[in-house]
C-alpha cells in the first residue's frame, strides 16, 4: 500500500469511477450527496481563489498565492479529518481554510496585513500561513509527538509543496517523525514547481521516495482526483491513530498560475533580448505592465566639470586611484567655471555654460550606472 511509487486513482480523467484494491474501500461511504459536497467545495474554493487574486491586482492585497488547479489536492484531504486533527499548513492552503470553517475574510486579512494572525487557530484547530518554507512539518512533528505524550487519539498532518523538499527543515521532520513513531501527515503538494524550478531538478527520484529514504511510508496519489485524495488520506490518518506513525503523500497535481501575485504576469514578463544596450521593459507585480522603456546601458559619461583644453582634474576622494575623467563628477571651491569654450558655429556649449555659483565639493563616484549623465 505504501511501498511503491504506484499512483492511486479511482476517478480517471474522462471521470469514469475505478477501483483500488488498497483504497477503493476508503470512499464507500460516499454518496452521491456526498460527492456533490464535494463538488461545491471545489467550485466555492475555486472562487475564492479568484476573488483574492482580482483583489489583489486592484490593490487591495498585499500578495496573493494562488492555488488554482490544486483544490482537489486540498478539499480531498481536508475532508478526511476529523475535527480534533491539527492542520500545519503553508500559505497555500486556503482551500484546507475553508474546509476547516475559517471566514474568507478572514484568510484576506492576513494578506492585506490587517492583523497580527488571520485567525485564532484553536478555534479551527489549524496554523495561519506559515511564509517560512518548510518550517510548519517540524511544527506539525512536534504537536503530534505531544499529542502521543497526551494519549489522544488526534493526528496532525502539514502541507508543503515540491520546493519546500529540498529544505532541510523537512529533512529533519522525516527524520524525526520516523525514529520517533510521531502521528504526523506529511501531505506534499507537488504541483510540479518550485517558484519556477522544474521539480525534476528538485528531485532525482519521485518525492514519495524521498520519504521511504527517511523510513517514512509513503504514497503517490492523483492530486486532482478528489477521491483517491480522501481514501489516502484516511488511510495515512488511520495509520497514524493507531500508533503505526507518520505517512508521506505525494499529491501529483499542477499549478496552474504563479507562485504568488508577485511574479509576472503572463504576457508582461521581461524579454530575453536586454544584452547589448538593447532596450528592455519591465512589468508590475501587482498591475498591468508598464513598458517603461530603460536606458540602454552604453551611455557616455560627462568628464569632470573642466574646460575641454585641460587635463582631466582628480577627485580628492580617488587621489589613490589612476585618474578616469569618465568615472567621477567633482567640482573644488579653487577652481570655478571656465568660461564655455566655442563651437565652430560660436555658439556656447550646453554643457559648460553654467552659472558660476559656489561648489559643495560632493564627490559623486557612480560606477555602472548608465543614468549618471543626468546626474548633478
Amino acid at each position: 500500500m505504501f511501498d511503491n511509487d504506484d499512483v492511486v486513482q479511482l476517478v480517471t480523467e474522462t471521470g469514469a469511477r475505478v477501483t483500488h484494491p488498497d483504497f477503493s474501500s476508503y470512499v464507500d461511504d460516499l454518496d452521491i450527496e456526498a460527492v456533490r459536497a464535494l463538488y461545491e467545495d471545489l467550485v466555492v474554493v475555486r472562487r475564492i481563489d479568484a476573488e483574492a487574486t482580482a483583489l489583489q491586482r486592484q490593490g487591495e492585497l498585499g500578495l496573493w498565492a494562488p492555488l488554482l488547479g490544486q483544490e482537489a489536492a486540498q478539499v480531498g484531504s481536508a475532508r478526511a479529518l476529523d475535527p480534533d486533527d491539527f492542520v500545519f499548513a503553508s500559505y497555500r492552503e486556503h482551500g484546507v481554510a475553508y474546509c476547516r470553517g475559517v471566514d474568507p475574510t478572514h484568510m484576506l486579512r492576513f494578506w492585506r496585513g490587517s492583523t497580527h494572525s488571520g485567525w485564532n487557530p484553536f478555534e479551527y484547530n489549524m496554523t495561519t500561513p506559515a511564509i517560512i518554507v518548510g518550517a510548519q512539518a517540524l511544527h506539525a512533528t512536534g504537536y503530534a509527538l505531544g499529542m502521543q505524550f497526551d494519549g489522544t487519539d488526534g493526528a496532525a498532518i502539514t502541507y508543503f509543496g515540491d520546493g519546500a523538499t529540498s529544505q532541510g527543515d523537512i529533512s529533519e521532520a522525516f527524520g524525526f517523525a520516523a525514529s520517533f513513531n510521531a502521528p504526523v501527515v506529511f501531505f506534499c503538494q507537488n504541483n510540479q514547481w518550485a517558484i519556477s524550478e522544474p521539480v525534476s531538478l528538485q528531485s532525482r527520484v519521485s518525492i514519495a521516495a524521498r520519504g521511504r529514504g527517511f523510513g517514512v511510508p509513503s504514497v503517490r496519489v492523483d492530486g486532482n482526483d478528489v477521491l483517491a485524495v480522501i481514501a489516502v488520506t484516511r488511510a495515512a490518518l488511520e495509520r497514524a491513530r493507531e500508533g503505526s506513525g507518520p505517512t508521506l503523500i505525494e499529491a501529483i497535481t499542477y499549478r496552474m498560475g504563479p507562485h504568488t501575485t508577485s511574479d509576472d504576469r503572463p504576457g508582461t514578463a521581461r524579454p530575453l533580448s536586454t544584452r547589448n544596450g538593447n532596450a528592455r521593459t519591465r512589468s508590475t507585480a501587482s498591475g498591468p505592465s508598464s513598458n517603461r522603456p530603460v536606458r540602454s546601458t552604453k551611455t557616455t559619461s560627462p568628464p569632470c566639470n573642466s574646460a575641454p583644453t585641460t587635463p582631466p582634474r582628480r577627485c580628492a576622494a580617488d587621489a589613490s586611484r589612476p585618474s578616469n575623467p569618465s568615472r567621477c563628477r567633482c567640482s573644488t571651491t579653487s577652481t570655478p567655471n571656465p568660461t564655455p569654450s566655442s563651437t565652430k558655429s560660436g555658439a556656447s556649449s550646453p554643457r559648460t555654460s553654467t552659472a558660476s555659483k559656489e561648489p559643495t565639493h560632493e564627490h559623486r563616484h557612480l560606477r555602472g550606472r548608465p543614468d549618471h549623465a543626468s546626474a548633478g
